[in-house]
């Protein structure tokens, strides 16, 4: 099979003789006389497009053949018109030579090794066997972005044994009487791919990191080029204008606004925290004094509709600070029923894991704990209260029966 997109990889449609379909889990593997398809290889993911109006949703290679997946057979030998999703192969093409350029000003100012590279649809990163700074990511893309404006020529090359020796390759993942094929830009980087990549520098239009974090002993660095990068900015650049209107400021004070407006919030809330924590004093100290008995123990149960599950974990922790009590709380939402039940640390009458395992099986749920503290949620929050009720009706059988003993 002729590999065409080597030859020319911004050819966008051809015809072709279909010589082979196969049949795999009710999708058809066609092999083409020549394609101008890419099979997914060297990082960079394959070309889709269609085969007459039939879409080619994958391309692999296998055995020194190339397939191409479609969901409809096309008839064998018969010319077939073929069209590449230009679009997407011309996204990928960006991203790529954008990793060659980045990994090497990487290389070349930090002596940072590129050890992987993913690219996707929505994103693409390559991971550095070191540790960068702010500063030298900065640095990076920044002679990156200079090399794409600098518009230098891309070369594929299909070096000799001998004239491979004069080139300065770290690695080179050659099988014996494996043809090379070199990607070489100017000075900047030479390095064996099989992916294909834009003619010039300039046509990655802009490279711009998104995103750095750790991986393994060094990092990943998430990057966008091309087109990618345009609407991301584009996108940003619309969020900046809809806050700036809501703000009722200029582009350039967002950033000032949102750091205000962020501080403020913060004080508000911890002023929020501190009288929450207020009220839930009067509060227990309301319900400890309104509360049943069950012999010498106080028993508060109570349903909270609608209610925050983190307050009343805070109310139940504060009640049972006092000495024999016990709280069976349900907490229901639209869509979910919490069940909390807690004692003091002088009863040891029942585990509380143990009596909300049982009890939460009315509503579903699942959850645990300790023999003081237990909690867990369900979905039927409609058998809220008939759990409850099991519940309280156990603690009262037990602390009935000690009492007698």
């Amino acid at each position: 099979m002729e590999k065409l997109y080597y030859e020319n990889p911004y050819q966008k449609e051809f015809t072709a003789e279909v010589i082979n379909v196969i049949e795999k889990e009710n999708k058809y593997h066609v092999e083409l006389d020549k394609t101008y398809f890419y099979p997914e290889g060297g990082g960079q993911p394959s070309d889709t497009g269609y085969i007459n109006s039939t879409a080619v949703t994958y391309v692999y290679e296998e055995d020194e053949k190339i397939y191409h997946v479609v969901e409809v057979k096309p008839l064998k030998i018969h010319k077939v018109k073929c069209s590449i999703d230009w679009d997407t192969r011309f996204d990928y093409m960006q991203q790529h030579l954008g990793q060659h350029i980045l990994s090497a000003c990487i290389a070349d100012l930090f002596n940072g090794t590129t050890i992987g590279f993913h690219l996707g649809k929505d994103s693409a990163s390559i991971d550095i066997d070191k540790a960068m700074n702010s500063d030298e990511i900065k640095a990076a893309e920044k002679k990156a972005n200079k090399i794409v404006l600098d518009n230098i020529n891309v070369e594929v090359l299909y070096p000799t044994n001998s004239e491979l020796k004069k080139l300065s390759l770290k690695k080179i993942p050659v099988k014996v009487g494996e043809k090379i094929r070199i990607v070489k830009i100017a000075d900047v980087d030479v390095n064996p791919c099989c992916g294909i990549h834009p003619r010039s520098t300039i046509e990655v239009q802009l490279i711009k990191i998104t995103k750095v974090e750790k991986y393994k002993s060094g990092i990943r660095i998430e990057f966008m080029c091309g087109a990618r990068a345009v609407s991301d900015y584009a996108t940003k650049h619309d969020a900046v204008e809809k806050m700036s209107k809501l703000l009722s400021c200029n582009n350039a004070a967002v950033l000032s606004e949102v750091e205000r407006l962020s501080g403020e919030l913060n004080k508000a809330l911890m002023e929020k925290r501190a009288l929450k924590a207020e009220i839930a004093e009067y509060e227990v100290q309301n319900m400890l004094a309104e509360a049943g008995k069950i012999e010498d123990i106080k028993v508060l149960k109570c349903i909270y509709d609608n209610g925050d599950l983190k307050y009343a974990n805070t109310l139940a922790t504060k009640l049972v600070s006092s000495p024999k009590v016990i709280v069976l709380f349900g907490v229901k939402s639209e869509d979910k029923a919490n069940l909390l039940f807690m004692c003091s640390k002088d009863l040891k009458i029942v585990s509380m894991d143990s009596l909300l395992k049982d009890a939460i099986t009315l509503i579903d749920g699942k959850g645990g704990g300790s023999a003081f503290s237990a909690q867990g949620g369900g979905k039927n929050n409609n058998n809220l209260d008939s759990s409850l009720d099991y519940a309280y009706s156990k603690i009262k059988d037990q602390i009935i029966s000690s009492s007698k003993l």
